[in-house]
């Protein structure tokens, strides 16, 4: 073999060694299932933290199937309007280098005292202390606006009727009117430094804190928030 010859051939194989493709590469890392339910129930712990009672989350499973490219900082959300609590959905999202988005199945109760009918409450009539009970139980099963606390009904009358052993419900309750219509009433506004006040009749019932409308001296109608002592806040 002559030395030509030799170095055509070392020549030849640089040359296809040159132009083979490289060597796959390693495969992506993946994203940890794990850490994206435990970023999960830190979300929900962090949304339920001003909750009574005692909170308890149960995150769902991801889908084993699935594989995620691995992310530096996942962050969870909630759709606009979607509870913490009860059966729940939180969603994680990546933004780069590889966007993708993912939905968790969650369960978060929440074992407190409500305040339930001990008797049956009659539409309109006055509630008395003794027609109501604390019952211990799963706020995030039950109804929104349930009532916590005895002093939540103080003073106040249902709109409707109520089964004994019903939760009872904010929406329920109508506090003692403050102002009743045609009372006479001074309305009072203020700012910085100064207070203006007129007199009026008020045009419908009011509670404490609730809105009402008045009609002035002059014969303007003005809304305002009742207050005890036949006084309604205008805020301009």
């Amino acid at each position: 073999m002559t030395t030509a010859y030799r170095t055509t051939v070392a020549f030849l194989l640089a040359l296809a060694a040159s132009q083979a493709p490289a060597q796959t590469a390693a495969p992506a890392t993946r994203q940890d299932p794990a850490a994206l339910r435990a970023l999960a129930e830190q979300y929900l712990q962090t949304q339920s933290a001003g909750l009574p009672g005692t909170v308890s989350i149960q995150v769902g499973a991801l889908d084993a199937r699935m594989q995620l490219a691995a992310c530096p900082a996942p962050q969870a959300f909630q759709q606009p309007g979607a509870r913490a609590w009860g059966k729940t959905t939180v969603g994680v999202r990546c933004a780069a280098p590889t966007p993708w988005t993912v939905y968790i199945q969650a369960q978060v109760s929440v074992q407190a005292e409500y305040v339930a009918a001990a008797t049956p409450l009659v539409q309109g009539q006055p509630i008395d202390p003794s027609q109501l009970v604390m019952v211990k139980g799963d706020l995030a099963a039950l109804p929104n606006g349930v009532l916590t606390e005895l002093a939540q009904a103080a003073g106040k009358t249902s709109t409707m009727s109520v089964a004994a052993g019903a939760p009872l419900r904010a929406d329920q309750l109508r506090s003692k009117p403050v102002v009743l219509q045609g009372q006479a009433v001074r309305v009072v506004s203020g700012g910085a430094g100064f207070q203006v006040s007129a007199e009026g009749k008020a045009i419908g019932n009011a509670g404490d804190g609730q809105v009402v409308q008045v009609r002035t001296q002059a014969g303007a109608i003005l809304s305002g928030i009742a207050r005890a002592g036949g006084l309604v806040e205008v805020v301009f």
